[in-house]
């Protein structure tokens, strides 16, 4: 039986979301709780409101997952006469921590902003407005040409590549040389004698935030007690990460007619928009949640629609006179999405690292505050 700590599910969810993405005004991570405390029961919400605690300790859990964060100023007092500080008090005394994935999850590819860009039909997605750009190493190993194939399969899935492809490596073949000494334990070889062994050099490019998981699966299969590889930092840019989407839809629709799609398909009771009904609607930006700052990203990225929450009357006047359509489908059904998918993708994730007595549910008690 393998019972994970709370700081084994911090390092699972930063796999799906890393927190060095989170921009510098936010406060994701770990909110409230032991980072050594076991937890066997996790439970995934959008907003951590003194209901949606209750209900995780109600279903007896360890964890709480949310994408806003409870805490997100620094805090001056936490006192139980304000309902702030009475649920973090509660959560303290229940044994329930909390963490939140906020704008690590925005930004993260196949995070929020992709998971509501395939929701409402767009393709060929790339960043409206990249805040982060990966940084490339390339490392490079010797290894006997025998081992080759087991050291580029532990490897290869570290490998940095673009959309369509994973896997990419290079091998070219050499002599390797070394002189085993007294006390050595050689794969191959004799000590005290010259050795000319036929090897490969096998190399790779790795994202930099990966190097260090890449270095020790290397060194736990690498059949030489002192594997030799070189790391090249590289002028070489990674993956292009950031806030919102921009895609396109496979059919050109009616502004009209997109918006009572997407109506339907987040579930909201009603929706906004702004621009000419009959406009017809091809290339789409998003921004879940609150991403009306990215107006202008989105008009000079050749977007004919941004679809997003929170707009507020002066940004629609902004978008009428930049001659963008612009949907705003509300904060709420543009981020509740994250419950069920998270909830999915943190449980096959926590079995796939042999965490087999933790469950992980969805909160089923939110609901969006504005009524129509």
């Amino acid at each position: 039986m393998k019972i994970p700590k709370t700081a084994d599910i911090v390092g699972v969810i930063n796999k799906i979301a890393p927190i060095a993405l989170a921009e510098a005004w936010d406060n994701s991570g770990l909110q409230i709780g032991d980072p050594a405390a076991g937890v066997t029961r996790i439970m995934v919400a959008l907003d951590p409101t003194p209901d949606v605690i209750d209900s995780a300790l109600k279903a007896s859990c360890q964890l709480l997952v949310t994408h806003h964060p409870l805490i997100f100023k620094p805090l001056k007092s936490i006192s139980a006469a304000t309902p702030h500080g009475a649920s973090i008090q509660k959560a303290i005394k229940g044994g329930l921590s909390i963490l939140s994935m906020h704008t690590n999850y925005d930004i993260a590819s196949g995070g929020l902003n992709d998971l509501l860009a395939a929701k409402i039909g767009l393709t060929g997605c790339a960043p409206l407005k990249v805040t982060t750009t990966g940084e490339l190493v390339k490392l490079v190993v010797f290894v006997p040409g025998d081992q080759l194939e087991k050291l580029r399969s532990v490897l290869s899935p570290y490998a940095a590549a673009g959309a369509k492809y994973r896997d990419c490596t290079f091998a070219a073949e050499g002599i390797g040389t070394f002189t085993p000494l007294e006390g050595a334990n050689p794969f191959t070889g004799t000590v005290g004698t010259l050795a000319k062994v036929p090897e490969e050099r096998l190399e790779l490019l790795i994202e930099r935030s990966q190097l260090p998981r890449a270095v020790k699966a290397l060194l736990a299969v690498h059949p030489y007690e002192e594997p030799a590889f070189d790391i090249y930092p590289l002028l070489n840019e990674g993956e292009k990460m950031g806030i919102g989407r921009i895609g396109r839809l496979a059919e050109p629709v009616t502004l009209a007619e997109y918006a009572d799609r997407l109506r339907k398909v987040l579930s909201a009771p009603a929706l906004r928009y702004v621009g000419d009904p009959a406009a017809r609607i091809s290339k789409v930006a998003l921004c879940s949640g609150s991403g009306a700052s990215l107006l202008h990203d989105a008009a000079m990225s050749g977007a004919d629609l941004l679809v997003t929450g929170d707009v507020k009357y002066h940004e629609a006047r902004d978008a009428e006179d930049l001659g963008l359509a612009l949907i705003d489908a509300g904060h709420f059904p543009t981020e509740i999405i994250m419950v069920d998918e998270i909830t999915e993708r943190l449980g096959r994730a926590l079995l796939t690292s042999g965490y087999t007595e933790c469950q992980v549910e969805a909160c089923r008690t939110e609901s969006d505050p504005f009524r129509i």
